[in-house]
């Protein structure tokens, strides 16, 4: 038999493989630790993909288990998964999946007292696998209890809740959060905005338009069809963000991002920005719905034209017409309002600046209200830097002259020195002439002997000798 089988989009692995995960592994949890914790975190995956690819519906965050799920991952050849009560189970412990209920109610951070917070809510189910099989299995390595014991009853028991869960039991049905897609969600979310956030109105959404503007970081970016973030998917989120971050405030349908120095509240003047916000963001949809309808009329009167139908293409018209003036209002309104709104805003901003002064100002004084700052202090440590460096100043210079007494250096006299540089500077100078009088002798052309004999033969004094 080929191992080659079709599978849904959401589901890898062969045959024999599939049949292994699709089977009831939960007592390899004792027999073969590796094999199931291998079992365990392939559905892990696999559940987060057919959740985030949205293959069961509209939520991206949230798994909804039932019969519905055992369907859809029939696959053939193989038949349906019985394992899901092991995995839902054994995906708890981790923690990457908590019931929607559990999520929900908890009072305090996941990233804070996790263990405590657990523990108060996680079902009777979940106890039984998790808690008390285990640690009675452990007892019965060491020898502590054994098979004519209590314990005997007790892992019966256990087992016989495994079979009835496997087969007929329901009790895992129901919602599970995937912590990994809500923290992946969360992070991109807060990303989004940092980018995004440049006044007081960023920060502010209702519910409608933080499910539109955030839909594409829970939804994903690879989605063909422009969708919106579901309201469960919404509220999940917003939990996340509010409990476990710490980031945004949620307070009658209002939404806040805080930052680390802002006041946790959302105030009227808050609600009064969101207003603007909203009313702005409505008209923009209303004026390019207007526009739509313009180019509608426009090119239905167009076409009844070139038909001849000139009562129809009237008619086109003067629905134009009303539609242009009817533009024309509303882009007055919506310049009106954004010019408001930006007021608004400037203001809300003027007084954070005013806030930031006031702080600052109120350290400044601090600080310069510290003892080491007034004017008797400041003297006393300058008065004693000027002592400090003058006696700095006669250590050098008694070391350096104990230095010159210990090699033997004297002091000179420096008139004597000066005396002898000036001496050495006309010597050098004597010298210098010399060499110039010399290469000047040296350039002259010298005169020929023979012709110097000649001349001296022609005398008077020569020709007396001679006679």
């Amino acid at each position: 038999m080929s191992s080659t089988i079709s599978t849904p989009p959401f589901i890898s692995g062969s045959r024999y493989r599939l049949q292994s995960l699709y089977s009831d592994f939960s007592e390899q949890k004792r027999s073969n630790p590796a094999s199931y914790q291998a079992n365990v975190d392939w559905w892990r995956r696999t559940l987060e993909t057919y959740v985030s690819e949205g293959f069961h519906g509209s939520n991206r965050l949230v798994l909804k288990a039932g019969q519905q799920l055992v369907d859809n991952f029939r696959v053939e050849g193989v038949g349906k998964p019985i394992c899901f009560h092991a995995v839902l189970v054994s995906v708890q412990f981790l923690p990457t999946l908590l019931p929607l209920t559990t999520f929900i109610s908890l009072a305090t951070s996941l990233y804070s007292s996790k263990s405590r917070s657990y523990l108060t809510v996680i079902p009777s189910l979940f106890l039984s696998y998790v808690v008390a099989k285990p640690l009675w299995w452990a007892l019965e390595q060491v020898g502590v209890v054994g098979e004519d014991s209590l314990a005997s009853s007790v892992s019966s028991t256990f087992s016989s809740i495994g079979s009835a869960t496997s087969k007929t039991n329901t009790q895992w049905y129901g919602d599970y959060v995937l912590l990994h897609l809500v923290e992946r969600a969360g992070n991109e979310i807060l990303e989004s905005q940092r980018l995004k956030n440049t006044g007081p109105s960023d920060a502010l959404y209702t519910f409608d338009s933080f499910r539109t503007e955030f839909a594409e970081c829970v939804i994903g970016s690879d989605s063909k069809d422009k969708m919106t973030m579901s309201e469960l998917d919404m509220k999940v989120i917003l939990r996340y963000l509010e409990r476990d971050k710490g980031v945004v405030m949620v307070e009658n349908g209002v939404v806040k991002f805080i930052e680390d120095d802002a006041e946790a509240e959302i105030s009227g003047v808050d609600r009064g920005i969101l207003e603007l916000k909203t009313a702005v963001a409505n008209l923009h949809a209303q004026i390019e719905g207007l526009q739509k309808k313009i180019d509608v009329c426009a090119q239905k009167a167009g076409e009844a034209l070139k038909l001849k139908r000139k009562s129809i293409a009237l008619s086109y018209l003067r629905s134009k017409k009303q539609l242009d003036d009817l533009l024309i209002k509303r882009l007055g309104a919506l310049s009106n309002l954004e010019g408001t709104l930006i007021q608004v805003e400037g203001a809300a901003g003027d007084i954070e600046i005013l806030n930031s002064y006031r702080a600052s100002t109120a350290t400044l004084r601090s600080i310069l209200l510290h003892p080491s700052l007034n004017r008797d202090s400041i003297e006393q440590t300058m008065e004693a830097m000027a002592e400090a460096n003058a006696d700095a100043k006669e250590i050098d210079e008694a070391v350096r002259i104990g230095g010159d007494v210990a090699i033997g250096v004297t002091d000179f006299d420096d008139a004597e020195l000066e005396e002898e540089l000036h001496r050495l500077i006309i010597e050098s100078g004597e010298e210098k002439q010399d060499e110039l009088r010399e290469m000047k002798l040296g350039s002259l052309p010298a005169a020929p002997l023979h012709d110097v004999c000649e001349t001296s033969r022609t005398t008077p004094e020569w020709e007396a000798v001679a006679s």
